[in-house]
C-alpha cells in the first residue's frame, strides 16, 4: 500500500509538472508586436441591465486612438435604463450603432441571438468584442488587437483581466483563476490547439462567423458565445494571440462569493461541449492538480517517504513559480505571485464544488 501511494504520487506529479512545463510555451514567448494597420473595425458590446457600467466604460472605447472603427451597442431586453444610456451615446457620437432586442425576442437564443443581431448590424468585416463592464487599460487597445489580423489569422485571443482590490482575498482568487485560464488558453493556442477565448477581449472576422454558421451548433446552450465559438472555429492556422499590455481589458469582478460561484457555474457548464481532445487535456490537468494535493497531504500526515515527497513538491513549486512569474509580468498581475500555493488550493476546492453542484442542476441564463 505504501509503495502504491508513492508510485501514484510520483506519476501524478510528473503529469502535473509536464503540464506546467508545457505552459512555458506562453510564459517564455515574446510578443510579436505586428505592425499597426487601419483596417475597419466594429467593436461589439452586448449589455443586459448595464446602465451604470455603460456610462462609466463606453467613453474608454470611444476615446481609442484608432482612425477607423464603429461601436455596436446591443441592448438585450434590459429592464433598467440601458437603452436610454445607449440612445444618449448614439446622439452624441456618429460612430455608435444601436441594436435593441425586444422582450418578445429575448428568449430565442438569449445573448447569442442578441450578438447575432449586432454582428449583422456591423458594417466592418473585423469584429472586436468586449463586455459592458469592461474598459481597455490604454487607448491603443483596438490598434493592438486589430494588428493581429492578416490573410491567415481570422481569430485573435486577448486577455480580459479584472480590476485589483488589494484588500480583498476574493478579488485575488478571481484574478488568479482568470490568470490560470489565460495561461492555459494562450499556451494551448501556442501548441496549435486553441480551445477558448473570453468575450471580454476577443476578436474575429465576420467571414469567420458566417463560415461557421454563427452560433447555430450551440445556440441551445445559454452560455458559450465566446469559448464555444472559439472551440468550434479556432485552428492552429487561423488563430493569433495578443498579450500586449496595451491590449488588456479589465472589468469589475464579483464582490461576493455567491455571485462569483454562480458565474463560474455558468462558465464551467459550457466545457462539456468542447471538443473531445480539449476536454481530455483539461480534465487531466485538473485531475492531476486535485490528486497531487490529496496524495501530498496523505503522505505527509503519515510521514511516508516525506523527504522524497517534499522534494517533489519543491520541484513542482519551483516550476510553477517560474511559469507564473513570467506570465504575471506579461499580463500585469504581479501581486498574485506571492500567494500562489494558497490561491491554487482554494481554487481547486471551489472547482470541485462547482463540478459537483453542476452535476445536480444546470445554470441557465447569461445574466
Amino acid at each position: 500500500m505504501v509503495t502504491t501511494l508513492i508510485v501514484l504520487f510520483l506519476v501524478i506529479s510528473i503529469i502535473n509538472i509536464l503540464y506546467y512545463l508545457g505552459y512555458f510555451s506562453f510564459a517564455t514567448s515574446e510578443n510579436n508586436n505586428p505592425e499597426s494597420s487601419n483596417i475597419p473595425v466594429s467593436v461589439i458590446i452586448c449589455a443586459k441591465n448595464e446602465a451604470d457600467n455603460l456610462k462609466q466604460f463606453i467613453p474608454s472605447i470611444l476615446n481609442q486612438k484608432y482612425p477607423n472603427f464603429e461601436v455596436v451597442l446591443i441592448n438585450d431586453a434590459s429592464e433598467d435604463d440601458t437603452l436610454e444610456v445607449m440612445e444618449n451615446f448614439l446622439q452624441e457620437d456618429p460612430r455608435i450603432k444601436l441594436v435593441n432586442v425586444q422582450n418578445n425576442e429575448a428568449f430565442w437564443g438569449k445573448k447569442k441571438y442578441a450578438l447575432t443581431l449586432g454582428i449583422k448590424k456591423a458594417k466592418n468585416p473585423y469584429l472586436i468584442f468586449t463586455d459592458a463592464d469592461c474598459a481597455p487599460v490604454t487607448d491603443l487597445w483596438i490598434e493592438k488587437m486589430a494588428a493581429n489580423f492578416n490573410s491567415e489569422k481570422s481569430i485573435v485571443l486577448g486577455y480580459g483581466g479584472y480590476f485589483k482590490n488589494k484588500t480583498s482575498f476574493l478579488n485575488k482568487l478571481i484574478r488568479f483563476e482568470t490568470l490560470l485560464t489565460a495561461i492555459q488558453y494562450f499556451s494551448y493556442a501556442k501548441w496549435g490547439l486553441p480551445y477558448m477565448g473570453v468575450g471580454r477581449n476577443l476578436a474575429y472576422t465576420s467571414k469567420e462567423f458566417y463560415d461557421q454558421n454563427g452560433f447555430a451548433t450551440h445556440l441551445h446552450v445559454r452560455s458559450g458565445d465566446d469559448d464555444l465559438f472559439v472551440n468550434q472555429a479556432a485552428t492552429a492556422g487561423n488563430t493569433a494571440i495578443c498579450f500586449d499590455k496595451e491590449a488588456i481589458t479589465r472589468s469589475e469582478p464579483k464582490t461576493n462569493f455567491k455571485s462569483w460561484f454562480r458565474q463560474k457555474r455558468r462558465h464551467v457548464s459550457t466545457a462539456r461541449f468542447y471538443k473531445a481532445t480539449h476536454k481530455l487535456l483539461l480534465g487531466m490537468f485538473y485531475f492531476s492538480q486535485l490528486a497531487f494535493w490529496i496524495l501530498l497531504v496523505i503522505l505527509l500526515i503519515f510521514q511516508i517517504q516525506w523527504q522524497l515527497v517534499l522534494a517533489v513538491f519543491g520541484i513542482r513549486l519551483l516550476i510553477q513559480y517560474i511559469v507564473f512569474w513570467k506570465s504575471v509580468q506579461k499580463l500585469d498581475e504581479l501581486d498574485l505571485i506571492w500567494m500562489l500555493p494558497v490561491l491554487e488550493l482554494f481554487l481547486i476546492c471551489i472547482q470541485f464544488g462547482i463540478f459537483s453542484v453542476n452535476l445536480i442542476s444546470k445554470p441557465t441564463n447569461w445574466k
